[in-house]
Formats: structure tokens, C-alpha cells, sequence
């Protein structure tokens, strides 16, 4: 009769107090979905009262946020906000820039870097069209995450029940007369999406506005970086932007590149 043995607990490593806070964080961090008290329990192997205890200091610095049941914990707003400044002001940044404003001369638009942060889309990078008429956005603006290109690029690789808690708690709000704000609706949009390889935001966020995504590729399989291309629908309609796949796709290998460079430098500085 074969054996099926039990996993390992997760070490939280640390030789102080903090160092062992900082490592159930990242645990945390590291997972998609909510963490319960007794599930960190039988995970690390360490005793309860030590892990609620370092939970409510987590929760107290705003790090993390408790759910409405009193039971599960997911990341809170002051851990978003480290992550989203840490991709912001990463020292790749330089060339992720670089990459980006390469493509906007190739497509003549206006180009951007995106990841999801809670229930909205951030810019981290954009390079804008020398075009006259253009839309003015700066890295660090938020759009939602239903109606923009990104967000259902992004959101194409989560399972139904996974959107469905997220867009569960998101303002679906009816942008223009094109938002999709009904969750069946929704969910076909996502299935598309995933078997296209890219999304469209066809006027569904502003009026006379398109936007084209696609993924860049994540060593892990799912990613949380996206490339686009927005434009004027009297420069980029919906048809017209199928044309510039081939570009953003060139333009995501790259920043993969770039951003698994990154990782391998602090992964060697860490060691080293």
C-alpha cells in the first residue's frame, strides 16, 4: 500500500520578529485567494496564538484587511501600494520604458505597461502619440477593470469563481453605452478572450476611445503585466487595431525578457 505523506510546513524563515512577519507576509502574498487563521496553522505548523498575534499586528499596519465574516485575510491597501511602487520605480524600469516608447514609434499611438492592483487597472508606464488628438493619461491613473482592454486580458486568465469574488465586489459602472456590466456577459467576454490571445476595449471605458492588449508572458504561466494600444476610433477602430497584434506581442516578449532579468539580478543579489 503506498504512502501519501503530508507536505511540509511552510518555514516562516526569520531571525527576529519582523524577519518572521515579513516571511508570513509573503506567504500571504504569494497565494490567490483568502487565508483563514486555522489554514496558516496547519500550513507553517506554528501555534495559533503566535499567528493570530502576528496577524492583527499585519492587519493593524494596514498590510492586510480581514473580511467581512471575521475569518479570512487577503492583502490590504498599504501592500498594493508597495507593490504597485515597487513596479513603478523598479531599476529595469529604464528599459521596460524603452521598450514601450519603440512601439508607439512602430504604431504611432499611444502605448502602456499595466497590472491589476485589487479591483482596478494601474498604469505603470505610458509613452503618449505625437498625435494632436490624443487621450492624456500618466502612469499611476487607475480605470476599471470590467472595461478596459487590460483588465479583461488580465482577468481571461483567473477561473470563473475567482472573477466572480473579484467583480463581486467591483462598481460595474455603465461608462458609455458600450459597457458589459452583466456578469454572464462578463464571463463569455473572459472565455473569448483567453482563446483570442488578446482584448479589446472597443469605446466601453470613454467614447471614442479603442484599446487593444494582450498579456506579457510570466515564467509561472499567469501574468499580471499587460501591453496596449489606444487611439482615437477615427485612427483605430476595432478592425483596425487586429492589425497591431503582431507589434504589442514583440513588445511583451521583450518586457518578459526584461522583467525575468529583473528577477535573476535580486535573486543573485539575495544570495550573494
Amino acid at each position: 500500500m503506498e504512502l501519501i505523506r503530508e507536505p511540509d510546513p511552510a518555514a516562516l524563515n526569520g531571525e527576529t520578529p519582523t524577519l518572521r512577519l515579513f516571511s508570513l507576509l509573503e506567504l500571504i502574498a504569494s497565494k490567490d485567494e483568502l487565508v483563514t487563521l486555522q489554514g496558516l496553522v496547519a500550513e507553517t505548523g506554528m501555534p495559533k496564538p503566535t499567528l493570530h498575534r502576528m496577524l492583527q499586528q499585519l492587519e493593524s499596519a494596514g498590510l492586510l484587511i480581514r473580511q467581512a465574516d471575521g475569518r479570512h485575510y487577503g492583502t490590504g491597501v498599504r501592500l498594493r501600494r508597495l507593490a504597485e511602487n515597487l513596479l513603478l520605480n523598479a531599476t529595469h524600469y529604464g528599459a521596460r520604458h524603452a521598450v514601450l516608447k519603440n512601439l508607439v514609434e512602430e504604431l504611432g499611438e499611444s502605448c502602456n505597461i499595466t497590472t491589476l492592483s485589487g479591483n482596478e487597472i494601474v498604469y505603470l508606464d505610458r509613452v503618449e502619440t505625437p498625435e494632436p488628438l490624443r487621450f492624456y493619461l500618466r502612469p499611476g491613473s487607475r480605470v476599471p477593470v470590467h472595461c478596459s482592454a487590460s483588465g479583461k486580458m488580465i482577468l481571461s486568465q483567473l477561473s470563473p469563481s475567482q472573477r466572480a469574488k473579484l467583480l463581486a465586489h467591483a462598481p460595474l459602472k455603465p461608462y458609455t453605452s458600450k459597457t458589459v456590466t452583466g456578469l454572464d456577459a462578463l464571463e463569455e467576454e473572459f472565455t473569448r478572450v483567453r482563446k483570442d490571445g488578446f482584448a479589446l476595449d472597443d469605446e466601453e471605458f470613454l467614447p471614442g476611445l479603442v484599446c487593444v492588449a494582450v498579456l506579457v508572458p510570466a515564467p509561472s504561466g499567469r501574468s499580471n503585466l499587460a501591453v496596449a494600444v489606444q487611439a482615437p476610433v477615427m485612427r483605430l477602430t476595432a478592425d483596425k487595431a487586429l492589425h497591431t497584434l503582431p507589434a504589442l506581442q514583440r513588445a511583451a516578449e521583450a518586457i518578459s525578457r526584461i522583467e525575468a532579468e529583473g528577477a535573476a539580478e535580486n535573486t543573485q543579489t539575495a544570495t550573494s
